[in-house]
């Protein structure tokens, strides 16, 4: 493989990845917040569309969540000089892949493989 360039790589998962989402973050704390539901101030379709609301707010928190946590898992791998080998079978990962998917951790085999036959 040819010497990938991890600075590169860094900064897109510090800056433009991991920044993003936490800008983002910041901005729709509100929407999670707590819907009151006394029905006598608010209408029974107004609290639906709150609680639906909140429910989508609540799931767009769990996403980035997620992805913070495979940046920090990628940006340990390139401390630790491993970033660019898949987490499974060790290969390399594409470099387009990795352009892609910075925080990919798994070559595009393992990547199929671990989708399994409901992913196809």
């Amino acid at each position: 493989m040819d010497e990938l360039d991890v600075e590169k790589f860094r900064r897109l998962l510090l800056l433009q990845r991991r920044e993003a989402l936490m800008t983002v973050a910041d901005a729709a704390d509100d929407g999670a917040a707590t819907v009151e539901l006394d029905q006598t101030r608010v209408g029974r379709l107004s609290c639906m569309d709150a609680l639906q609301a909140q429910a989508m707010s609540k799931e767009n928190q769990r996403r980035r969540e997620q992805e913070l946590k495979r940046i920090a898992g990628a940006l340990s791998r390139i401390n630790e000089g491993e970033y660019g080998y898949c987490v499974s079978c060790g290969e390399t990962i594409a470099e387009k892949r990795l352009e892609f998917d910075p925080a990919a951790p798994l070559c595009i085999e393992c990547a199929s493989k671990s989708e399994g036959p409901a992913g196809r």
